[in-house]
């Protein structure tokens, strides 16, 4: 899923060559981001632009040869003077007199060729992965390399153009990979050789051969002391395609601030996006202002202030949550404490009297990412998080934004997996101490994603573990919402530690935390009466939490209704379609009754004689709390429901487990019947989880 879809999308056509471009935002000033080599197309941009376009307004274009733009056959039609006319084709179809240029590796030529020659048009250039014909280069890079009659094509012999003609798919794999030279790179990998089949070798040999014809004007260091606007480059020291001496020598010859990266490959602006765009946005605010101050800090005594981010993958998370936030401000009454959100997490706090931050809105949704990656009864929950690092790196820029402008003392992390990431990829971006829950550790691999799913989770586990360890101090307080019990008996993955083993050495244990635990719910006869429960009948609620993707299970349960109903006197059918799922969808027989979003959930649940759930944690606790039978059907290819949650659903001696697959309707109606007249023995779930929490968080402010 995309961060941020365009504004505007339109094509400028010169001549008889079709330029697809798209339009971010409406600011004040105009941001152009000009396309690299035609290995790649604008989406190459797809980090920087959903976080710029909340400033400024932004423009990308697919160059002639990739994406939705034209790919002519002549050579020349790849040209330098044919790519500068394009660009200012845009500029002018998009009414933008002058502009913020950001040029990414071949196009950052480009980029100096307008901030030189067409001055009037460039208010500042950021160029990353610096391309140049001065300073020196790799020979495997050069024109004669490019041309030469190779005898074999290993390694950097695959940089020819008989190679491109025979295998560019080898050849883009060759070359990505080596644009990504950082460890744990594996999805920016994917993505660039996803790009990369989006044009055809014959067309990249083209645009390398344009370079040998000499353009009209000159781009040697003349040029660059040319350069009149502010000018920052970005360049990785482990880059293998434009070296870094290189950059220095642009560098120096066009009075350029350079941020030089340590072991950053080629494009710092896909593999470090938090790092790039905090360097950008400080460097326009130095040079071109015009940003919002800052909120400045309060004098001794102020009030006391908390972050909190909540996972909005599913409503358990914003229950507990709350419940840890009402025990710390028993421990701090003065204590103020702003959510930064999502639907549906939103409407759960809303609905609590909590006070949601601002910039909330600005959000991308997680939740409607799960849901497009879902299938029937199927979410790969691992894939889905690796597909997700467009509208995380998206969402934790605007993070950075609320926390650099909250003077907070403290940042509660639940589950906000994009904060854990990007502060310990680069600690000297926090802003404030952190106190990172979660209820799971470890990606694990679904035997249907086979070697290469197992390989990928150890890659992630592996980051992980060696962000953790290389830097202790980003996380001030890492909390395990449960008991080390509760951690499953699994290695992260080949060549890595046991979790029982490395868990417990890096994490403090809460025990489970219940939003509000059923024991303080009073006499369930009692509660039942308040929630309208009529005496004798047999209560069953089916729930599939605060995403879409739970209908197809709906349905599935609804198909047993009239043979449960035949089996189960005085059968009472609630379903609650949660906030995300259009009710009518549904299509509910007569007699059952539709909820969509319903706040006191927990104690529904607590109430009723049976409940029909996914696999999700937070909900199949709150069951065994409140000892109340129910069916659970963990997501197929779901690891966290598969492997983590079954597991401590099984210490609990908890619910009964389905499999969707092969649940038919006379399957459920048996399992009902036989849940409502079973014995529950579950063991008891704590407490005080919230408030032992509270008091982890309270020694941090």
């Amino acid at each position: 899923m995309r961060a941020k879809l365009p504004e505007q999308e339109g094509i400028v056509e010169r001549d008889g060559v079709k330029l697809a471009y798209e339009v971010y935002g409406s600011g004040p000033q105009t941001m152009v981001f000009l396309p690299a080599w035609q290995i790649v197309h604008s989406r190459v941009y797809k980090a920087q632009l959903p976080y710029f376009s909340e400033r400024f307004r932004c423009i990308a274009y697919d160059g002639r040869g990739n994406g939705k733009s034209d790919r002519p056959d002549e050579v020349a039609a790849y040209s330098l003077d044919n790519q500068v006319a394009d660009a200012l084709a845009v500029l002018d179809a998009t009414d933008t007199r002058e502009a913020i240029v950001l040029g990414l590796s071949a196009s950052t030529i480009l980029a100096c060729v307008l901030a030189a020659y067409h001055h009037a048009r460039v208010k500042a250039a950021v160029l990353a992965g610096t391309a140049a014909i001065v300073g020196p280069g790799y020979p495997y890079m050069s024109p004669q390399h490019f041309l030469s009659k190779q005898d074999n094509f290993e390694g950097w012999n695959k940089y020819n153009r008989d190679y491109w003609l025979s295998d560019y798919p080898d050849f883009a794999s060759h070359f990505i990979n080596h644009i990504f030279s950082e460890p744990h790179s594996t999805k920016q990998i994917e993505d660039g050789i996803a790009w990369a089949g989006d044009t055809t070798g014959a067309i990249l040999a083209k645009t390398v051969e344009a370079r040998m014809i000499p353009p009209s004007v000159d781009i040697g260091e003349a040029m660059y002391r040319s350069v009149r606007c502010p000018t920052l480059m970005i360049h990785g020291d482990d880059d293998r395609i434009q070296p870094l001496a290189r950059a220095k020598v642009v560098a120096e010859l066009a009075r350029a601030e350079l941020l030089v990266l340590p072991g950053c490959g080629h494009n710092p602006l896909v593999r470090y996006p938090a790092k790039c765009n905090t360097a950008i946005t400080d460097f326009l605010d130095r040079e071109l202002g015009g940003r919002e101050t800052r909120q400045q800090s309060p004098a001794r005594g102020r009030t006391k202030r908390v972050l909190y981010l909540s996972s909005p993958i599913g409503l358990g998370h914003g229950r507990r949550d709350i419940a840890i936030a009402r025990e710390l401000r028993k421990l701090h009454p003065d204590l103020q404490i702003d959510w930064l959100a999502q639907d549906p997490v939103t409407r759960l706090l809303a609905a609590s009297g909590e006070n949601t931050h601002p910039l909330s809105s600005r959000l991308a949704s997680e939740t409607r990412h799960i849901e497009l990656e879902s299938g029937e009864h199927d979410l790969n929950a691992f894939q889905a998080i690796r597909r997700m690092d467009e509208v995380l790196a998206a969402n934790f820029m605007v993070f950075q934004d609320a926390v650099g402008g909250g003077d907070y003392e403290l940042v509660v992390a639940d589950e906000a997996w994009d904060i854990d990431h990007y502060w310990h990829e680069h600690p000297e971006l926090k802003k404030a101490k952190l106190a990172w829950l979660t209820d799971f550790v470890g990606f694990l691999p679904m035997p249907d994603g086979g070697e290469h799913e197992a390989y990928l989770a150890s890659d992630y586990n592996a980051e992980m573990i060696g962000h953790v360890e290389r830097n202790p101090d980003v996380r001030d307080r890492a909390i395990f919402v449960g008991d080390c019990e509760d951690v499953i008996g699994r290695s992260f993955g080949r060549d890595l530690p046991d979790m029982k083993d490395w868990v417990p050495r890096h994490f403090d244990f809460s025990g489970y935390v219940i939003g509000e635990h059923p024991q303080t719910f009073g006499a369930r006869s009692d509660l039942r009466e308040g929630l309208g429960y009529r005496q004798g009948e047999r209560v069953c609620i089916v729930t599939v939490g605060g995403s879409g993707v739970g209908t197809h299970l709906i349905k599935r349960i609804l198909e047993s209704y009239h043979l449960a109903q035949s089996r189960i006197s005085g059968l009472r059918v609630i379903v609650v379609a949660g906030p995300r799922i259009d009710p009518a969808s549904v299509k509910a027989p007569p007699g059952v009754e539709v909820r969509s979003f319903v706040s006191d959930l927990d104690r529904h649940l607590a109430a009723c004689d049976l409940a029909i759930v996914q696999g999700g944690l937070t909900t199949c606790m709150e069951l065994t709390a409140a000892g109340t039978p129910f069916l659970y059907f963990p997501l197929r290819n779901h690891f966290e429901q598969n492997f983590h949650v079954a597991h401590r659903l099984d210490r609990y001696q908890a619910g009964q487990r389905m499999d969707y697959a092969t649940s038919t309707p006379d399957v459920i109606a048996d399992a009902m019947v036989g849940a409502l007249t079973a014995r529950s023995r579950f063991r008891p779930v704590e407490a005080d989880g919230a408030a032992r929490a509270a008091r982890m968080l309270s020694e941090l402010i």
